[in-house]
């Protein structure tokens, strides 16, 4: 993650081909363990869930702390917490990158003063493991680049989400209907730096690989089409998809969960065995 890059005058800086999905403007996020003086006190803001990390930007000027990114590939031991007597809050910790304006880690508690941190933090959740499926194991997050050129102020198409989701989930978008204010959303020409929800590819030697590397990142996010073998009426794998991601899919939508633990989610294990042969049958009938 990285402090202070990603705001640009008055709104968000995001990447070229990064999608926000969801939106709040009323969140308090607070900072421990670690030293920078820029973490110190209660920071209110803006919360942005975009198709590669999370963004917080405060809506104080004078604030030093104006912006922070949360690239999922830095994210660890992110729970949902629902306290008794106060507001639900997320809460968990994220590593620096390289070049990022501080070192080490910190811990981050973000409270939505006007609900949603479970949907929220559900969504987050889903996003984080989406987008980090295709990692290396303890692969460390890339340096903290800057834009290379210019940015410009984008309209809401831009960076809109796919209406249809990706590969099988469907964000809450009805939880958070609202949109970044007009003019707040600032796009570069660089492409994000680490992977995101639809699996794109990334330059080489960060650890991480994407569908295709012929792919290039699509604010619209991933496309969904029928496969040539598809029987009539059953979407097939999405274009580029590999086979596990694929089964993924399949089995992100029968994926269910409790109420009483919103931030864990049950899959039902595939079924891979195939049911014995008619030879294999009558053997065990004779038996």
């Amino acid at each position: 993650m990285s402090l202070n890059t990603a705001h640009a005058d008055h709104g968000v800086l995001i990447h070229a081909g990064e999608c926000i999905i969801l939106f709040s403007d009323n969140v308090t996020i607070n900072f421990y363990g670690n030293d920078t003086t820029e973490f110190s006190g209660t920071k209110e803001g803006r919360i942005y869930l975009t198709s590669h990390r999370m963004i917080f930007n405060s809506k104080s000027r004078s604030e030093p702390l104006r912006s922070f990114s949360f690239p999922f590939v830095t994210l660890m031991d992110v729970a949902i917490e629902q306290p008794m007597f106060s507001a639900n809050y997320i809460k968990g910790k994220v590593h620096a990158q390289p070049n990022g304006n501080f070192i080490g880690e910190v811990k981050f508690k973000i409270v939505f003063k006007s609900g949603g941190a479970i949907e929220f933090g559900q969504a987050m959740l889903k996003a984080a493991h989406l987008a980090t499926r295709h990692s290396a194991p303890d692969s460390m997050p890339p340096p903290y680049s800057p834009p290379t050129g210019p940015w410009y102020a984008a309209p809401p198409p831009a960076y809109a989400p796919p209406p249809q989701g990706y590969y099988g989930w469907v964000p809450p978008y009805m939880t958070f209907p609202d949109q970044p204010p007009p003019n707040s959303v600032f796009v570069s020409n660089n492409p994000p730096p680490y992977p995101g929800v639809t699996g794109r590819a990334y330059p080489p030697g960060t650890g991480y690989s994407g569908v295709s590397s012929q792919e290039s990142p699509s604010p619209t996010g991933a496309a969904f089409s029928p496969g040539p073998s598809a029987p009539p009426g059953y979407p097939g794998a999405p274009a580029g998809m590999s086979s596990s991601d694929a089964k993924a899919a399949e089995a992100a939508q029968s994926a269910y969960y409790d109420p009483n633990r919103p931030q864990t989610a049950y899959v039902p294990p595939p079924y891979s065995d195939l049911p014995p042969t008619y030879q294999e049958s009558l053997s065990k009938k004779e038996n």
